[in-house]
């Protein structure tokens, strides 16, 4: 017996979705990090690739299963991102790697934290269609982290790492979209 998928979205799971439709595509990311308080920099760029992902496509389903959901076609969109990662003061592979969300709700599930492999969920809201917003906690720590869209072709992205209620690092980006 197969399972119909769920055709009634949330309105915040439909803004999630149109989100991560505009995502879709290759992105150059520059990123500076500093450090709190002692106001260290690091320098680094990235090339991002962002797929769309479709209600009770296998990402998702291995997604669910990784969460324990019952339904694991619940979650009602995604997006797949892979980055690799250099050094731009010291030109060297910093770091590669993939990550999945999904949105169920107003919950983003992922595959692996920023700071951790293990599976982590995000509350998230779009104050308006071009920014999202999300909130992550794990290992005492709080993630937050805003992206924005500024017309079709950049983003600008702020994270903010927090352990108990003291700012450690601030991330600042700004991603220009290669091609779509």
């Amino acid at each position: 017996m197969t399972t119909s998928l769920k055709l009634i979205q949330t309105a915040d799971e439909q803004q999630i979705a149109e989100f991560f439709q505009e995502s879709v595509g290759q992105w150059h990311s520059e990123r500076r990090y500093y450090t709190l308080p002692r106001g260290e920099t690091k320098e680094m760029e990235s090339l991002i690739t962002i797929r769309f992902l479709e209600q009770g496509c296998e990402e998702l389903q291995t997604l669910a299963q990784i969460h324990d959901l019952i339904d694991l076609e619940s979650l009602t969109c995604g997006a797949c991102v892979s980055w690799q990662s250099t050094n731009k003061i010291n030109p060297r592979q910093e770091s590669q790697g993939l990550t999945l969300f999904g949105a169920l709700g107003n919950i983003l599930y992922r595959d692996r934290g920023f700071a951790t492999s293990k599976p982590v969920t995000a509350d998230y809201y779009l104050p308006n269609p071009q920014t999202l917003c999300l909130r992550t906690e794990y290992n005492n720590s709080v993630f937050e982290e805003e992206i924005k869209f500024i017309g079709s072709k950049y983003r600008t992205r702020q994270s903010i790492i927090s352990r108990a209620g003291e700012q450690l690092m601030i991330g600042q980006y700004l991603e220009k979209r290669i091609e779509a």
